[in-house]
């Protein structure tokens, strides 16, 4: 389940649209939402959902510390409550290298 990168134009998103980018189902994202208390979406009358950057930053950061490294909820709810800002740097590390791995990858099929 790897993760879309999308440019982020809007200033909010529906829940189809998040769930989307990150190939998931809608439920996974109100789960997550009821489950970690950084992510606030805004709601209309009607009860839609519309999440902002921060908000898709945070599920970016969820996603990665639950799907692609395995860390149970209980895990991941520790470390982004303990010290959210050290694992937010490492995983922008961790995506600049991935970026710089394809690009490198790129390069070397097109020789």
């Amino acid at each position: 389940m790897p993760y879309i990168e999308k440019k982020v134009e809007k200033l909010y998103y529906s829940i189809g649209e998040v769930a989307e980018m990150f190939q998931v189902n809608t439920s996974l994202i109100r789960f997550w939402e009821k489950e970690f208390d950084v992510i606030k979406p805004k709601k209309n009358k009607k009860g839609n959902r519309f999440f902002t950057k921060d908000d898709i930053d945070n599920f970016h950061l969820i996603f990665h510390l639950v799907k692609e490294k395995g860390m149970t909820l209980a895990g991941a709810k520790k470390k982004i409550k303990e010290n959210k800002e050290d694992t937010n740097n490492n995983f922008e590390v961790i995506k600049s290298l991935e970026e710089i791995k394809k690009l490198l990858l790129d390069i070397k099929e097109n020789l």
